[in-house]
């Protein structure tokens, strides 16, 4: 299981962005840290989530 956002899920074995994709979010609007480590966009679909990694996901949102 991996741990995203602070909830369990069953991710182990996917690409980030495969997971963002079926997550249902926009991965030019965020930005993830695994394992107390932000993540390169560029390296979206070369990292594998793998059992016991901490995922934090933060959406970046604009407003007037």
């Amino acid at each position: 299981m991996v741990k995203i956002n602070g909830k369990e899920e069953n991710a182990a074995g996917k690409t980030l962005a495969a997971y963002l994709s079926e997550a249902g979010y926009d991965a030019s609007r965020v930005a993830v840290e695994r394992n107390e480590s932000i993540v390169a966009k560029k390296d979206y679909g070369s990292t594998v989530l793998r059992d016991g990694d901490n995922i934090e996901i933060v959406r970046f949102v604009g407003g007037g």
